[in-house]
């Protein structure tokens, strides 16, 4: 693990630091959820496989995993503040509200699950920089990444019987 490059970020600040990587993650997922008003009976009309979760679990999911991705996001700033691995936690944020709207409100599932595809390459490659800073935040990262795995394997299947 690699040192920090500047001291760590202590006192309040830090906790208003959190506050804001708790406001980033809830944009994200408020794209998401407006992504997806209205969509239950629409993810319910799908050919899904067997294994597909039902409609009601991805709100609990979503709202543990956004949890744990924000205090990853805070623990790696704590510690070196903005930096290529901070860039990559936004470009995988940015990259998760982007497919809600491509899979609900665009009905767009190919393109959906190419973008999914991406975003699990992004969450790899901020998990691979969070390894050098902070031990605890790639743990916080791995359930979000274990999920995002099993969602875009949903969604190819979605894809497939649906296409």
């Amino acid at each position: 693990m690699e040192m920090s490059r500047t001291a760590p970020r202590t006192g309040a600040r830090t906790w208003w630091a959190l506050l804001g990587f708790g406001v980033a993650v809830a944009l994200a997922a408020g794209i998401g959820v407006l992504g997806v008003r209205g969509t239950s009976a629409e993810y319910a009309a799908l050919i899904r496989p067997s294994w597909a979760p039902p409609g009601w679990l991805f709100g609990p999911v979503w709202t543990v995993l956004y949890a744990l991705v924000a205090v990853a996001g805070w623990l790696v700033w704590r510690r070196v503040g903005p930096g290529p691995a901070l860039w990559a936690w936004i470009v995988q944020l940015v990259l998760n509200a982007a497919w809600t709207p491509l899979f609900f409100g665009a009905g767009r599932y190919g393109l959906a699950f190419a973008e999914i595809i991406v975003l699990w390459l992004a969450i790899g490659v901020t998990v691979a920089l969070f390894a050098r800073v902070s031990r605890a935040a790639v743990l916080l990262m791995l359930p979000y990444w274990a999920w995002v795995t099993f969602a875009a394997a949903l969604n190819l299947a979605i894809w497939r019987l649906n296409g």
